[in-house]
């Protein structure tokens, strides 16, 4: 299972998606394990985080990607710098 990330994509391409439209999502610094019931789209607005799928390479994300987790996929976020995205389900 990988994670997509497409850095800074066109405005176009994000209002196309409708990306304002979808929830926003914040945390603070900190560290815990996730699982994906569903596969996510997100769009990171601020911060950074790297994010270590089990048996794979940590995956380091930015302000300004566009992120694609994999449904199934178990991971562990590590957030260095308070996180803000829009994120969307599905």
């Amino acid at each position: 299972m990988q994670i997509t990330i497409e850095s800074h994509p066109a405005q176009s391409y994000l209002d196309t998606l409708a990306v304002n439209n979808w929830p926003i999502w914040e945390k603070e610094v900190s560290e815990f394990p996730w699982f994906y019931e569903m596969e996510e789209v997100c769009l990171i607005l601020q911060g950074e985080v790297i994010v270590t799928p089990e048996k794979g390479q940590p995956v380091r994300i930015k302000a300004g990607d566009l992120v694609t987790f994999p449904k199934g996929m178990h991971c562990r976020w590590h957030i260095t710098q308070d996180i803000r995205k829009h994120y969307l389900f599905r």
